[in-house]
């Protein structure tokens, strides 16, 4: 029986792509390849370091994300450049489903489970409002790794006081995905760009477009 529901933070109820606007300001007709190269970075950072023991920070390794993105175009830039763009990462759009789709799990108790930075995430669940409607903001920061790790997702059990097959994990990134799954929780894949199950040999429970989809889903079920 579900009793909380677990969010990923980028991509699933945030667009991190909405940076682009940013980066298009800055670099006119470059904000598109910066946000792509930005992004895939940003993962593969986080997935390094967690295998190499190299812990560093999500603000600090997103910021080195982006300087590599802005290197592999060949365009300028300066430490205040990169503090400009990143900062944007306080401040990034709620798909337009997500507020009332949150309303919609209730009584559940709701969480983010995130990558991300402590101070980051407050910054931004503050400045777009989505701190009223969360129980909980949970980072790795105190693992000092990153998910897929099974000792992440740990940590909504332990700040939820709920089993792990109590949880409704829900993301956007199919590694997340088939992490979740593969710690126990029930999961739920927002397929918003409608891609492939990821080849792990694990399938979520859900898989929907957006997370009014899956609210109507799970609790119709």
């Amino acid at each position: 029986m579900i009793k909380a529901v677990v969010f990923d933070a980028y991509g699933t109820l945030y667009d991190v792509h909405s940076i682009v606007r940013k980066c298009e300001k800055i670099y006119p007709g470059k904000g598109y390849q910066i946000s792509q190269v930005w992004r895939q970075k940003q993962l593969e950072y986080s997935w390094l370091r967690s295998l190499m023991d190299r812990y560093q920070d999500f603000w600090s390794l997103t910021g080195d994300a982006l300087s590599y993105a802005l290197d592999e175009l060949n365009l300028q830039y300066s430490k205040g450049t990169i503090e400009d763009i990143l900062n944007e990462y306080l401040y990034l759009d709620l798909y337009p489903e997500v507020v009332e789709s949150l309303q919609a799990f209730r009584p559940w108790k709701l969480s983010i489970l995130s990558n991300g930075s402590p101070k980051m995430l407050k910054e931004l669940a503050a400045n777009t409002n989505l701190d009223k409607h969360m129980d909980a903001i949970i980072s790795v920061d105190s693992l000092k790794t990153y998910k897929p790790k099974a000792n992440v997702y740990n940590l909504a059990v332990e700040n939820l006081g709920v089993n792990k097959n109590e949880i409704l994990f829900v993301s956007s990134n199919g590694w997340d995905v088939a992490g979740s799954k593969s710690f126990g929780f029930t999961v739920g894949w927002i397929n918003r760009l409608n891609k492939p199950v990821e080849r792990l040999g694990i399938e979520p429970n859900y898989i929907v477009s957006n997370l009014a989809e899956l609210a109507n889903k799970v609790k119709n079920k």
